[in-house]
Parts: structure tokens; C-alpha cells; sequence
């Protein structure tokens, strides 16, 4: 394990990082009809309604909510919450007809502008990085099995102690972060080190419901990903490491049978690497 600070990480300061991430994105405004966000608050509330009358909530019980609902805002984990519990069924309703690679859920700690690397690079890390070294590549197509020069491969993980640059204190800006340009016949390799399984932060309010729910708090194993080329739809993406604990119990619900990697010892003898190619669809 890698000291990495004397500072302690916490849920209030990645939380709030992650809100403060998602408020610098520039997303495109959704065009919503009234009657469709009547139809679709109205159905929300109408469920709720109804799980209140079948459980026969009680106003402590009411008070508790509502005082946690306020703690979840002002400890910043709106994104973590909607990220860990919601988005994985908005991503499987986003991108039901893809014809190409998988997709899952993008989480709270995607940074754009990663530094660009060539074709094969390391990702930023620190002289004592720890973790074993890991070789991850492929090759990007279109779905009629075109080679797409030139994709973009960015790439984000979480360090041998779970934590991600800019969300804990005391790691390199970019740390374990790039975004890599597949040469011309979109092949890529980038070399890293594995990542570490991690529970989501628990000092926050997430924490006190997965506490209170009697869940637990853990993430598998898992690399990032957006690949993008010309004319072709981005494909957001996690990868997860065969036999990892937790790929049969992600509390964020988001590993799937087509995102479980098979790493094998490297042809040079240096830790493990693995081959995944992207199929993305015609835009």
C-alpha cells in the first residue's frame, strides 16, 4: 500500500469534488416537454406515495428522510448517490440499441482535458507507484470491422489504495489519468498498474444509509474508459478483473458479463496484461 499523504481522504471532500466536477462539465440542455417531466415527476412521486402507504411510514421515520435528504446536499454526494444507485439503469435505457461494445456507468470521477499520449504510453504515476504493472490493449473498429485511426482512448483508475487523483489529497493532478491516440490502424497499449477494489465513501451520508441498510460499500477492481472516434458514438465503459471480489456484488450495479477482463502474466515477465478491443457504433 502507498503512503500517499498525511492527509486523510474524506466523503465530505470527494463528495464535494465530484459536485464541483460535475457543475464545471457543459452538458447539453434536454428539451423536455411539460407533459413529459409531468408524466415522469408525477409517476416518481405516485411510487414513493405508494411505498409510504405500503410500509406505513412514520413521521419519525419521514423526519430521518428528510434530514438525510438535506445532510446529502450539503456533504456534496449528490453525484455519488445518483451515480452509485441510479445511473447504471439510465445508462442501460441510453444505449439499449448499440450495436457495438458494452457501455456502463460513467461515476463521479471522470476529468476531461487528461493529457494526450501517443499510441503506446504510461499513464502519469508516481516514481513508487504501487500496485502490479499492467498492460492494457486493443484495437478501436467501427462496427462494419473498419480500423478507426486516430481514436481516443481515455483512460481513468483508481490507485493500489482505491483513491483517484483530484478526489483525494496528496495525489498528482494526473495521476493514473490519459487520454491515448490509437495509431492509424486504431491499435492501442498503455501501461499502468492494477487498480484496487474500493468502498465508496462511508463518512458521509451514502455511508450512513449503507449503514443503515445493512449493505455494503464496495466497488470491484475496475479501469474507465471513453473511446470516441470521428463520425462514430462514444462509448463510455468500465472494466472489471476476473475473479475480483465484488464483480458479483457491485453496489453500483454496474458490472456486466462483457466487462469482466481475463489478464494473463505479461510476455516480458512484468506483471499481467490483457487484450480488449472497442466496436463502436456509425454516429
Amino acid at each position: 500500500m502507498t503512503d500517499i499523504t498525511p492527509e486523510v481522504a474524506t466523503a465530505s471532500a470527494s463528495g464535494n469534488a465530484a459536485t464541483d466536477s460535475f457543475a464545471r462539465k457543459q452538458r447539453e440542455v434536454a428539451s423536455t416537454s411539460a407533459e413529459r417531466v409531468d408524466a415522469l415527476v408525477s409517476e416518481l412521486l405516485s411510487a414513493a406515495h405508494d411505498t409510504i402507504r405500503r410500509h406505513k411510514v412514520t413521521y419519525a421515520e419521514y423526519d430521518v428522510l428528510k434530514s438525510w435528504l438535506i445532510q446529502v446536499g450539503q456533504d456534496g454526494e449528490w453525484p455519488l448517490f445518483l451515480d452509485v444507485w441510479l445511473e447504471h439503469v439510465v445508462e442501460e435505457v441510453a444505449n439499449e440499441n448499440r450495436e457495438g461494445s458494452k457501455g456502463t456507468i460513467e461515476g463521479p470521477y471522470y476529468v476531461p482535458d487528461a493529457p494526450r499520449l501517443p499510441a503506446e504510453a504510461t499513464l502519469p504515476m508516481r516514481e513508487s507507484e504501487g500496485g502490479t504493472p499492467f498492460l492494457f490493449q486493443g484495437q478501436v473498429t467501427s462496427v462494419d470491422g473498419a480500423p478507426l485511426a486516430g481514436a481516443l482512448v481515455e483512460i481513468w483508475h483508481a490507485d493500489n489504495d482505491g483513491f483517484y487523483s483530484q478526489f483525494a489529497p496528496g495525489l498528482p493532478e494526473w495521476n493514473l489519468r490519459g487520454a491515448v491516440v490509437a495509431d492509424d490502424q486504431g491499435n492501442f497499449k498503455i501501461h499502468t498498474i492494477e487498480p484496487a477494489p474500493y468502498q465508496i465513501p462511508t463518512d458521509g451520508s451514502c455511508g450512513k444509509l449503507i449503514a443503515a441498510a445493512g449493505w455494503h460499500a464496495w466497488r470491484p477492481a475496475h479501469l474507465h474508459l471513453k473511446v470516441s472516434a470521428s463520425d462514430h458514438q462514444l462509448i463510455t465503459t468500465q472494466l472489471y478483473f476476473q475473479g475480483g471480489s465484488h464483480v458479483e456484488d457491485d453496489i453500483a450495479s454496474a458490472v456486466k458479463p462483457e466487462l469482466i477482463l481475463a489478464p494473463k502474466p505479461a510476455t516480458d515477465g512484468s506483471g499481467n496484461e490483457v487484450t480488449y478491443d472497442f466496436v463502436l457504433d456509425k454516429a
